[in-house]
């Protein structure tokens, strides 16, 4: 969903400020992309272009953390197809230049030049000759990068994205039994019957996992929203307050409590700049359980009013009409929020959350329309009375 532009990358620096520009150029890090092939759609942060003959990396760039995304095009004669989208991280220095080559063969940037020092200082004596192919940063997404990300450090980056350090958007996934030898796939039984179901024809395909090293490693959430042991009225109390699970998952981060929403926003970010479906589910997950917790609500106060503001932001970069397209089906975000409005409403609630929270309710009614006051219960399954001497069994 980052915004996309065909023109060429210059243009952005044409409305910046002259100050700013100047210490992008002495301060900012370098990115050289070598060899990437014309057509292929690559983006930084929150805004991407489609990359020229002419293009070498991106200049200027304010140093920090990044997220760079790039998606292969297929040759004009083969239908300019795009392939699935790929992101690295990258926390980048003070005047850094880092360096990555083009791999035809995996599609994909080679950043192993970067360990070779002689490659870099001989890229940084000839930088000023590479200049003119260098796009400069587009300064005008900055401060929206840093609004989706400011809770979102390198070690929680490490934590959290997979050990190959690539985010994509397919799931790489292999055979949980690999078959390596003609002989030994010779020896499975096949079985040319027609399939009698769905199920029948899902479990005669192989059983496949994730490839190692490959997978988002986001924080557990608890299936059990209750402690072992509990009784029937505990099991009932978690289940509507669901502060003892999101205490167990603040745990992983009980120096930094603030780091779930690091990870929050680092969910959101795999999704809307990495096309990663599952960054889209855990985020969800993820937002259900900080809304719905009442008692922690009430003990940690700056969580929450971060969380506002956490929100506050990403919610103002989906398309309305997005909700209506995907999370409505379930109505998922309208009754989670109206949850965190209701216990943000109550009594032990601080006042400056209480009414951080109101402002926050009006916001988002007035912008998307959603009424945050309907009655849950008319969601309820109706009670049909039955005409007298009928009974159900």
């Amino acid at each position: 969903m980052a915004s996309s532009s065909s023109s060429s990358s210059s243009s952005s620096a044409v409305n910046m400020d002259p100050d700013v520009a100047l210490r992008l150029f002495e301060e900012g890090a370098t990115l050289v992309l070598l060899g990437v092939p014309k057509g292929t759609e690559l983006g930084i942060d929150c805004k991407s272009w489609q990359v020229g003959p002419r293009f070498r990396g991106v200049k200027m760039i304010p140093p920090g953390l990044h997220f760079l995304h790039y998606s292969s095009v297929n040759s004009p004669t083969c239908g300019n197809e795009i392939g699935p989208k790929t992101g690295v991280f990258l926390h980048l220095k003070p005047r850094e230049i880092l360096l990555a080559n083009w791999d035809p063969k995996e599609e994909d940037l080679d950043f192993s030049a970067s360990k070779n020092q002689e490659e870099v200082s001989r890229i940084r004596a000839t930088l000023q000759e590479l200049d003119p192919y260098l796009g400069p940063y587009p300064y005008e997404v900055m401060r929206k990068w840093v609004s989706l990300t400011d809770h979102l450090s390198e070690e929680l980056v490490n934590n959290l994205q997979p050990l190959s350090g690539r985010i994509c958007a397919y799931c790489d996934v292999i055979p949980e039994i690999e078959y390596r030898h003609t002989k030994d796939r010779a020896e499975q039984p096949v079985n040319d019957t027609v399939c009698q179901s769905m199920k029948e024809g899902l479990d005669r395909l192989p059983k496949m996992k994730l490839r190692e090293g490959t997978e988002l490693r986001f924080s557990v959430i608890p299936e059990k929203t209750y402690p072992a042991g509990a009784t029937p009225a505990e099991i009932t109390q978690c289940s509507m307050d669901l502060s003892y699970a999101l205490e167990t998952v603040l745990k992983n981060y009980e120096l930094q409590p603030l780091h779930i929403l690091g990870e929050l926003q680092f969910a959101f970010v795999c999704f809307l700049l990495g096309n990663v479906y599952e960054g889209f589910e855990h985020w969800k997950r993820l937002l259900a359980l900080l809304c719905r917790s009442e008692e922690t609500m009430g003990k940690r106060k700056q969580l929450f009013l971060d969380l506002i503001t956490v929100l506050y932001h990403q919610l103002g970069e989906i398309p309305p009409d997005f909700f209506v397209d995907i999370v409505s089906q379930d109505n998922f975000l309208t009754s989670t929020l109206q949850d965190f409005f209701q216990f943000a409403s109550g009594p032990g609630v601080d006042v400056t959350l209480r009414k951080r929270a109101e402002k926050f309710k009006a916001h988002l009614t007035k912008k998307f329309r959603w009424d945050f006051d309907a009655d849950l219960d008319d969601c309820a399954p109706v009670v049909v009375e039955l005409p007298e001497g009928v009974t159900v069994d």
